[in-house]
């Protein structure tokens, strides 16, 4: 599938730089490039875009502000100078955060992200299925049972980082891998109790034990920074803080 992405930046050389990137990589289309937030909204009227690419500091209308406005957003990737705003953006369900001046290996893993999310959201999702791995024997507390690609797994708890979830689907990351599965995080968080476990985001639940550091109000677990949600706040990072 090939993902109609939308340039919505200020910057004529930042412009330049993101469709430079775009036509490297196989699976994107520029669909087209605006230099404000209004002159996108017929673009996205149409249904014609997948996937956006969002300054922040832009004339008239913010990008946040912009994000904010729209009832049935597409996929955004936030590409701006100003890391204050990074909590925010993904509070807005923003697909990855990118500082200016971006490398193109940050940008090729953000555009992987929303690639997953693409395919996630289709009726022919292919989903991205960690290797068979035969359960430890241990007891039945210490692993989630879920199920993927016509296969039930038992993941041991002690090998989970976090949980992230993207609709009507999770994905598990692990020690050995990705596990995505038809599931809810609902179930999930109620499977997962504390204090070994925590829901810090609607979109992610942790394992509080692969925690590295707490910067700001967000979370660095594995290679992620993920972020705590603004209703979470109140109860989780005092826990965190312990």
């Amino acid at each position: 599938m090939n993902a109609r992405c939308l340039i919505v930046d200020d910057e004529p050389l930042a412009q330049r730089v993101v469709e430079k990137y775009i036509e490297q990589i196989p699976v994107l289309a520029l669909a087209g490039k605006c230099s404000c937030a209004m002159d996108a909204i017929p673009y996205l009227t149409g249904g014609g875009v997948d996937l956006v690419f969002l300054d922040i500091n832009m004339p008239t209308l913010t990008g946040v502000d912009f994000l904010r406005s729209l009832k049935n957003p597409p996929l955004v990737i936030i590409t701006t100078a100003y890391p204050e705003y990074a909590i925010e953006g993904f509070e807005l369900d923003a697909v990855d955060y990118l500082l200016k001046p971006i490398p193109f290996e940050r940008f090729f893993k953000a555009v992987n992200k929303a690639i997953e999310r693409l395919r996630l959201g289709t009726a022919q999702a292919v989903l991205a299925v960690a290797p068979s791995v035969e359960a430890p024997h241990t007891a039945e507390s210490a692993t989630l049972t879920v199920k993927a690609d016509k296969r039930i797994y038992k993941i041991p708890l002690a090998s989970i980082f976090f949980i992230e979830g993207l609709g009507d689907y999770v994905i598990i990351h692990t020690a050995k891998g990705k596990i995505t599965s038809h599931d809810t995080m609902k179930r999930l968080e109620a499977e997962l109790r504390r204090p070994d476990f925590l829901r810090i985001h609607k979109s992610y639940i942790i394992a509080v034990a692969k925690v590295e550091y707490i910067e700001g109000n967000a979370v660095k677990v594995g290679d992620e920074l993920i972020p705590v949600g603004k209703s979470y706040r109140d109860e989780v990072l005092p826990l965190l803080e312990r």
